[in-house]
Formats: C-alpha cells, sequence, structure tokens
C-alpha cells in the first residue's frame, strides 16, 4: 500500500496552544463552530462582507450577521456591519459602485431585501413581496432587481397572500400526476418563480413581472438550486436561469435547461439548450456579453453524469464543449477579469480543487492544493478570493494569487478551536476491485502513545457517487470520530467521483459489487499499514448509500465488524423504488423501472440476506426523509429485533435525509459514539 502524509492548506488552529492545554475536539465544539455563509468582494476589490452564523446551544438557535473587513490592511479585524441579535441577515452582495451592500434580512416579519452603506448606516427595506424572497440577485447599473420565491402556480400577480383555507375543508392531499413529494416536501401547488422589479431610488418599484412564465417549473430548480442558475446578461437588459419542466415526466427527467428572457418579461423565455436532452446549468456570461459559459451533461436521467464545459457564442448562437477531453466534472465557473481564462472547480483524487482553464489554447492548470474549495471571486489584481476548508478546518476565506501562493483571510473559529488537539490525516492508496487504484483517507487520534492500539471505524459515503475526500462536514465528520478515540477511515471505493467518469460509472448496477471488494480490500490494507489500530475491533458506518452499505455488510460480510451504523439506509429495493421521489436515479444506476427491471434490482437486494444478520447495529431515520422513506429503517430494525440482533432504532420526526438543528445533532452525535463505545470503546467487554 502507498502512503503519503498529507500536509496540504488544513491548518491546525491549535497549535500555538501547549500540550498541557489542548484537549479533544468534541461534538459541542463542532455544533458551535461559527460558519462562513455568503460572500461578497467590492469592485474594486478593496472590501470584503460575509454573513456568519453563530449558535446559541442553549435555546437551539442560530443567527446570521453580517461583517466587513478591509483587504488593503494587511492587520484589519472584521467588523460587525449589522448588529440585530434578534434577526438574521445573509446573502450580501455588494452594489456595482460599490456603495451599498444588498442582503436578505427578516426583521420584517418575512425574508425580503434589504440594503445599507457599505461605511454602515441605517438599513432600509427595498421589496414588499408577499412571499419568502429566496434569493436575489441586482441586475448590472443597479436599475433592475431579480427575486426568486415559492408562489402558488395559479396565482396570476406577481405574488399573492396566503388563501384562506375552505370552510370545512378536510386535511386531505389530492394528486392526479406523480412526483407528489420531493426531499422534505409534500407537493402544495407552488412553484419557485423568478421575478424582476425596477428599482427606483433605490428600491423595488411596481408590482414587478415574473419572468419564468408561462413555463410551467421552479427557477432556481428544487430543491438545492440557487443563486448559481440565475445569471444577469452584462448589458442588464436580460437574465439567464435554469429550469426543469413540471408534468408527469418530472421524476425521471434530468433535463435542466437553460434560457434567456428579458428583463421586463416583454417576450417569452427562449430556451437556449434545447438540443440537449440532459442537464444543463451554471450559466456563466462573460464580462463583455458575448458569450455564455456553462456546464452541461450528455447522459439524459443521470444525475452524476460527467459536467463538460461549454461556451455559447449569443450572437451566433454556436456552442461547443471546450472540456470534453478533460476527465473532470466541473462544478463552477467564473470569468477572469482579463477574459483570458475561466476559473473551474472540479473534485480531483480526494479534493475539490480550483482549476484555470485558458481560453487560448485550452490547457487546463490545477490552482489549488489539498483540500475543499467552494465560492470563487476574481479580482481587479488577477488573484482569486475563494471558500477553503479542509478535513481538519472548517471554511474560511483565502487568496490564492497569480503564482499559486495561498494566504488565509479570515480566521473566523480561531478562538473557538484554540486549545484543542486535532486530529491527523493521512492519505492512502491500494489496489482495489479490478486491480484499479483506489484512494482513501486515515485520521489518527491526537497523542498515541507508541505501542498503544486504538480501535477503528470505518466510514462509508452516500451518493453514491460521492466522495469521502478532505473536507469539512458538520454531519459526518471523521476528524470529530478521530478526537473521540478511535482511528478513522474513509474509502473513496468504485463509484466515488474525482477520479474520471468511467470510475464513476463502474457503480451502476453494480452496487453490492466492486465497492464492497474495495472496502474490504482497503480495511485490509490499512490494518497491515498501521499496527497502531487494532483490527479486533472495528465498527463500519455510513448513510443513504452509505446506509444500504450497512446493510449490505451485514447479509455478505456478517462477521467483520463488532458494531454497525446505519442512518438512512435502503433495506428492500422494491418497496424503496415505488417510494422514492426522484426515480431518475435508480433507473439509471438499475438499467430502468423496478418492474422490467426486477433481476437487476433483486441482484443487490439486501433483504435476501437478512438471515446472516448478526452485527449489533444502530439505525436511524428522519421521518421527513422522502429520499428514502423512514420504512426502510423500520423494516432493517424489525429484521434486527425478530433475530435478536442486539439494535437500537433513533427516529428524529423533525428531519429529512440529514440531520440538521444543532440539539438533533448533538443527540445524533452521543447515540452514534456511545453505540460505538459500547462494541469497541474501553468497557466494550460489559456489552452484551
Amino acid at each position: 500500500m502507498k502512503k503519503a502524509l498529507y500536509c496540504g492548506l488544513a491548518m491546525s488552529l491549535a497549535a500555538t496552544s501547549t500540550f498541557l492545554m489542548a484537549r479533544p475536539f468534541t461534538p459541542e465544539d463542532l455544533v458551535q463552530l461559527r460558519r462562513l455563509g455568503g460572500s461578497t468582494v467590492s469592485p474594486d476589490g478593496s472590501t470584503l462582507v460575509y454573513s456568519l452564523r453563530e449558535t446559541d446551544l442553549e435555546n437551539d438557535s442560530a443567527q446570521s450577521d453580517l461583517w466587513r473587513l478591509d483587504l488593503t490592511m494587511p492587520d484589519a479585524v472584521p467588523e460587525r456591519l449589522i448588529d440585530t441579535p434578534e434577526y438574521s441577515e445573509s446573502a450580501p452582495v455588494i452594489s456595482g459602485d460599490g456603495a451599498r451592500v444588498f442582503y436578505l434580512s427578516d426583521v420584517s416579519g418575512s425574508s425580503q431585501v434589504w440594503s445599507i452603506l457599505l461605511s454602515g448606516g441605517a438599513p432600509r427595506q427595498i421589496t414588499s413581496v408577499e412571499a419568502d424572497i429566496a434569493g436575489f440577485s441586482v441586475g448590472p447599473g443597479g436599475g433592475r432587481i431579480a427575486v426568486w420565491f415559492d408562489e402558488d402556480a395559479d396565482c396570476a400577480a406577481t405574488s399573492c397572500p396566503d388563501a384562506e383555507a375552505e370552510p370545512n375543508a378536510g386535511s386531505a392531499r389530492a394528486y392526479d400526476e406523480i412526483f407528489v413529494r420531493h426531499w422534505s416536501s409534500w407537493s402544495d401547488g407552488t412553484h419557485s418563480r423568478l421575478a424582476t422589479f425596477d428599482m427606483r431610488d433605490g428600491a423595488a418599484s411596481g408590482e414587478g413581472v415574473v419572468v419564468s412564465r408561462p413555463l410551467d417549473g421552479d427557477t432556481p430548480t428544487r430543491p438545492f438550486g440557487g443563486g448559481e442558475e440565475i445569471a444577469w446578461h452584462p448589458d442588464g437588459q436580460s437574465l439567464f436561469f435554469v429550469l426543469r419542466e413540471a408534468g408527469p415526466e418530472e421524476p425521471t427527467s434530468t433535463d435542466l435547461d437553460i434560457y434567456r428572457v428579458a428583463a421586463d418579461g416583454a417576450t417569452p423565455p427562449e430556451i437556449l439548450t434545447a438540443d440537449n436532452p440532459a442537464l444543463d446549468t451554471l450559466p456563466t456570461p462573460s464580462p463583455g456579453g458575448r458569450f455564455l459559459a456553462y456546464v452541461a451533461m450528455a447522459t439524459p436521467g443521470y444525475e452524476a453524469d460527467r459536467q463538460v464545459l461549454h461556451l455559447r457564442d449569443l450572437i451566433t448562437g454556436e456552442s461547443r464543449a471546450l472540456s470534453r477531453q478533460w476527465d473532470r466534472s466541473i462544478q463552477s465557473i467564473a470569468w477572469s477579469r482579463d477574459l483570458q481564462y475561466l476559473w473551474l472547480v472540479a473534485g480531483d483524487t480526494l479534493d475539490t480543487a480550483l482549476f484555470r482553464y485558458s481560453l487560448a489554447d485550452g490547457v487546463i492548470e490545477r490552482f489549488s492544493g489539498g483540500g475543499h474549495i467552494g465560492a470563487v471571486s476574481p479580482q481587479p489584481d488577477g488573484s482569486v478570493l475563494v471558500v477553503h476548508d479542509s478535513a481538519l478546518a472548517p471554511a474560511d476565506i483565502f487568496r490564492i494569487d497569480a503564482e499559486r501562493q495561498i494566504a488565509q483571510i479570515t480566521n473566523l473559529n480561531a478562538d473557538l478551536l484554540e486549545g484543542i488537539d486535532m486530529p491527523t490525516s493521512e492519505r492512502f492508496s491500494f489496489r482495489g476491485a479490478d486491480g484499479d487504484t483506489v484512494h482513501g483517507m486515515i485520521y489518527r487520534p491526537p497523542g498515541v502513545a507508541e505501542g498503544e492500539r486504538v480501535p477503528v471505524t470505518l466510514f462509508v459515503h452516500g451518493g453514491p457517487q460521492g466522495s469521502f475526500g478532505d473536507s469539512w462536514s458538520y454531519r459526518w465528520n471523521p476528524a470529530l470520530m478521530a478526537a473521540h478515540g478511535y482511528a478513522a477511515v474513509t474509502i473513496d471505493f468504485h463509484g466515488s467521483t474525482g477520479y474520471g467518469q468511467e470510475f464513476t460509472d463502474s457503480i451502476n448496477n453494480d452496487w453490492g459489487g466492486k465497492p464492497l471488494e474495495d472496502l474490504q480490500l482497503g480495511l485490509a490494507a490499512v490494518l497491515d499499514d498501521n499496527d497502531w489500530m487494532d483490527g479486533e475491533r472495528v465498527c463500519a458506518l455510513g448513510a443513504s448509500y452509505g446506509g444500504y452499505m450497512m446493510n449490505w455488510i451485514a447479509g455478505r460480510w456478517p462477521e467483520r465488524f463488532d458494531c454497525l451504523v446505519n442512518h438512512a439506509g435502503i433495506f428492500d429495493l422494491r418497496p424503496f423504488y415505488y417510494g422514492t421521489e426522484e426515480l431518475w436515479f435508480p433507473e439509471h444506476d438499475f438499467g430502468g423501472p423496478n418492474y422490467l427491471r426486477e433481476e437487476a434490482y433483486e441482484r443487490w437486494n439486501p433483504v435476501h440476506h437478512v438471515e446472516n444478520w448478526q452485527t449489533p447495529m444502530l439505525v436511524i431515520h428522519g421521518e421527513k426523509d422522502f429520499r428514502i422513506p423512514y420504512s426502510q429503517s423500520l423494516s432493517a430494525f424489525t429484521a434486527l429485533q425478530r433475530q435478536n440482533v442486539p439494535s437500537r432504532l433513533l427516529v428524529f420526526p423533525d428531519e429529512n435525509h440529514w440531520v440538521l438543528s444543532t440539539r438533533n445533532s448533538l443527540q445524533w452525535h452521543r447515540e452514534v459514539y456511545g453505540w460505538i463505545d459500547r462494541w469497541i470503546g474501553n468497557e466494550a467487554g460489559d456489552a452484551e
């Protein structure tokens, strides 16, 4: 096994503390860390404004405020731009003239757009829409503003008051088409609509116009689409948006399209990507307005296909693929100020990295080191401001200059992490299924003594087309597990992203094949190469596809682990297919609908191996999870209980596929760590 110590961008903020003061990182620390939200830089590059979320653990609440930082002064200290303890401000955008900051706030009782002078002063509400505004984009020159929000599809105005319930009406929902629920919400007859307003005297004026009408669908797309799907043309006369048509084909379609529409809605939207039946997104016009960069997939119905960079000439209408020969999937796009380059973010072997694409010769260069790059903001001096995090450090803002030198701009959690002894991480690789090289990471608890052996936890990522790469997580954090005293191991098995599309595609119709073999080979390789790991005390844990793998392991690798943690895992593929919402996902991965590809589904169905189950399992689910309905976990728990396998069921009535609230997150961590402690901790000998 090849192994390399990771010494990349991650900064151990606790390094200044003395050994005697150091203490381990805890779940309480994790949930109380400040979280970076949206950020914006003034046009001249002199001032940074960002939103920062802070958690009140005692009251189980969180609040976001706006902060301002002078980038011209090396030792400048961030200042709170707005301080409203009872309300939140988010999504800041500095105006084109650099004078004002626009942002979202709920101070008026609903989410609306507000503004404040960049120098400070009294905030001003600039929109008054009946609905809660989810996002906004100010047009070039500030003459118009676009906002998006959920509204009843039958509302003829820009937005409408909530309809009053009919007298003696029942509580039933009625539907005539499929896609009755999505992610965590039942269909309620609303769509996310895009509207624009004139800006007069610095505020939205008039009734506005819904520019996404008469299309029937959501823009931005639900449930996770946002401002990256909306873009103004630099002349301010039109804007671009992404939409997937609603209707009976929606749950089987990944056909997102890019549209262009007049800013005043005078003409209906024009579709720009009708020739591609797969996904098109991230519309990013060039500063001069001649070109539109975007990404496109080639395979209809496949949500994990490679996102290839395209460039459309907005005058001739010609589009061409620019990165078809580059085997990476692009996640974001930004134009350089001089129009010579496109800044791209893509997954690349455990990292999510920044790349620079030269428009002159098509050369793509990696510009960042290890870790995870988020938002990208090109600056007038040729540098790039990025949001960066790693598996050992939460997100902060950094500057990367033309020489690839990186400098940290913010240090948002320095005081909260001071005195904490964080784990260390290593990267490793091994020969996996089909002889392919497979990568992973090891997290070592701090202070492991010479000759000491510690128990092991194996993390299995979801997706399944995903990665447990070098990035920070507030939900599944291997470093936190290591801080609890366990070795934590992650493996990017066949199907993971960041290794080329063929490797990602290899999991299709092979859910329990090569991925399981990779986990078996990888765990064996790690244990052989690390004598400080105790291979006699090992637990595995995972969520979503990782939870499916816990059920699969329970039946197909039943004697290896001392315990399992199964969060929102698939237990039986037949009812899963008929109960989930985005049908394009199972239909692509298994080659068609359940009723036509029954053999493919049943081949990898955990329910067929329940008689082999013997490993103690903690089963977790959220009642509002419509991706994998919670009945899957109820079924797994029943199977465990009926066979007298030690088991525990944890159900969150107010959570979806993820556990998000602060107190629920703490409960989740305490339950998971308590379960693992019971079976492989120091007191494991007392376990039943």
